[in-house]
């Protein structure tokens, strides 16, 4: 059965500093245009096991929740060995509903058109 996580708990995770990794798992462009802040991204699954200790809490999120990449490098993680894995299944669709913090370009973008109003 996938571990999932809340919004809610997420944020307080990240709020308190909680030593996790947070890892987006859509491609680098996506990531480059907006991503919860914190998070990490790798090329492919292969870089993402080499990079990540078995031990680490380990959130992985998409999109949305029918975004199907977090689920499989959830489910990777999980084959590779790691035993402390989470899916944040709601990804930027719920964070972003929630006005929680983002970064990005995208996100660059909105804000200097914000202050130029």
């Amino acid at each position: 059965m996938m571990n999932i996580i809340s919004r809610e708990a997420l944020k307080k995770k990240l709020d308190c500093g909680d030593d996790l990794k947070l890892v987006m798992a859509l491609d680098r462009r996506a990531y480059e245009k907006m991503h919860i802040p914190g998070s990490l991204h790798f090329a492919n699954i292969m870089e993402t096991v080499k990079s990540l200790h078995p031990e680490d809490e380990v959130v992985v999120y998409c999109s949305n929740p029918k975004c199907p990449v977090s689920i499989h490098a959830y489910y990777a993680l999980v084959r590779y060995g790691f035993r402390h894995v989470s899916r944040f299944a709601g990804g930027l669709d719920e964070w972003l509903e929630a006005g929680y913090p983002l970064e990005g370009s995208m996100i660059q973008q909105t804000e200097t058109v914000n202050n130029m109003e």
